[in-house]
């Protein structure tokens, strides 16, 4: 069981890195939103393997709240732009 939780933080790891370096190097606004919106869900991904390992719901509330600001963002950030290009 260590070498799958290893191999999946790996995994996790590697997709935060992408996110990461797409929200530095992204060409445009919308590519480093949705890089972000992505790095948001790699860190709930992350946070609800380590409440599998470990047994506990402790970090429940952290990640309601993360889906929250993924959501809220989202929404934002699509209705700015609509209105940008509606002008």
């Amino acid at each position: 069981m260590i070498i799958v939780i290893a191999i999946a933080g790996l995994l996790m790891a590697v997709g935060a890195i992408g996110a990461i370096w797409r929200i530095i190097k992204g060409p445009s606004a919308l590519d480093r939103i949705i890089a972000s919106d992505v790095l948001v869900a790699t860190v709930m991904c992350a946070l609800g393997a380590e409440m599998a390992v470990n047994r506990h719901t402790d970090t429940l509330p952290v990640m309601l709240g993360l889906a929250l600001f993924g959501i809220v963002g989202s929404v934002s950030v699509a209705r700015f732009l609509s209105s940008r290009d509606d002008t």
